[in-house]
């Protein structure tokens, strides 16, 4: 600790860093500075530290598949290489036979722990084809967590249904849906969502939606996908916004922050963004959502999936506690080519043991089922 307080002393940022030490949320305006600087390593310092106080020298990991369940969608995110529109000859829509196939292969290969169900925004499923697949994870696979849907996928079964985005979390989470994931989110600032996903919810719907999860008694994770078109001001607009939500509900587990995968994405084509942001700004990220999020949210994920096992590896030391998940199935940020987009629990186990950690199976509420 004395030697993080004489490097702390002779920086700009100082004084945040030795506020948050103290267990002081730094400001939007502290948060401003964080992200305008380019002293890395003594975030990291700071934030590791405050990640090391609370959960020692060990991270967490949950064995999962993503269930991508349908790739028809009518919302054309710029960012998103994974969709087709309806009736392309490569469009597809999983059966209730397939969902359990898949779940089933999962759990006798993997013992998954959690199921996270993610799609396009296809206008052809009603809320049925979603309570038929929760309610027979749910039977025939109890251990098994259902951790699916995006806001945006909320609101969209919502305006199929011709009903609100509360009556169909409601009638879900009756059907098995235990949690929600933070996808949807992106940068919550309309100005940037013009750009990136015009026909997507605004900021507002979905911090309406997840504030409507919460109350409901369903516990989400909180994204912020970064490095495309927003500057700094947005993403403290971002950070401010889940802080806020979060100290009404305190519904959140987990904050996610993940970089742009460009390749094969129309924002690519249209020379909006031609390359991801690196490992530096991802250590950045991650130091300062631990900062922002200190004592409110308890977990920051590593973000491999955009960012590979060694960044990930990095990350743990720079303020994340959890590696996130082994993603078995994933197809989205496959799409883009980005890289091998799955690990097995045991290579995740081994890359945590490697930078001399213990690891921590976990289940979908960050409840631990095995030290390894």
């Amino acid at each position: 600790m004395s030697q993080i307080t004489e490097q702390i002393n002779q920086s700009t940022i100082g004084d945040i860093l030795e506020n948050s030490l103290s267990g002081n949320r730094p400001s939007p305006a502290d948060c401003l500075r964080l992200l305008d600087s380019d002293d890395v390593h003594l975030m990291g310092l700071a934030s590791g530290y405050l990640t090391r106080k609370q959960f020692g020298e060990k991270a967490s990991f949950v064995n999962n598949i993503i269930l991508n369940y349908t790739n028809v969608c009518i919302t054309d995110c710029k960012f998103c290489a994974f969709y087709r529109s309806p009736g392309a000859t490569d469009s597809y829509t999983l059966t209730l036979d397939q969902i359990e196939s898949r779940v089933k292969t999962a759990w006798e290969m993997f013992k998954i722990r959690q199921v996270l169900i993610q799609g396009g925004h296809n206008p052809n499923l009603k809320i049925e084809y979603y309570e038929n697949a929760f309610k027979m994870i749910r039977k025939k696979f109890p251990n098994i967590g259902v951790h699916g849907l995006s806001t945006s996928e909320i609101d969209m079964i919502a305006r199929i249904e011709k009903s609100s985005t509360k009556e169909v979390l409601s009638r879900l989470k009756d059907a098995g849906l235990q949690s929600i994931p933070g996808a949807g989110a992106e940068i919550l600032v309309d100005s940037v969502k013009d750009v990136i996903s015009p026909k997507k919810i605004s900021s507002a719907d979905w911090i309406r939606i997840m504030e409507e999860a919460h109350t409901l008694g369903l516990p989400a994770s909180a994204t912020m996908m970064y490095g495309h078109v927003e500057n700094n001001n947005d993403i403290v607009d971002h950070f401010f916004k889940i802080v806020k939500l979060q100290e009404k509900t305190r519904g959140f587990m987990a904050f996610i922050p993940w970089n742009f995968e460009p390749n094969n994405t129309l924002m690519q084509k249209e020379n909006l963004v031609q390359y991801g942001t690196g490992g530096i700004q991802l250590l950045k990220m991650i130091a300062i959502s631990r900062l922002v999020f200190d004592g409110l949210i308890p977990h920051i994920q590593s973000s491999w999936l955009t960012n590979g096992v060694g960044m990930a590896q990095l990350a743990l030391q720079y303020g994340a506690d959890d590696f996130g998940g082994t993603l078995i199935g994933e197809e989205v940020v496959s799409c883009t080519g980005a890289r091998s987009t799955e690990l097995t629990g045991k290579l995740i186990a081994d890359a945590i043991h490697q930078i001399g950690y213990q690891a921590e199976e976990r289940d979908n509420f960050y409840n631990p089922v095995a030290l390894l």
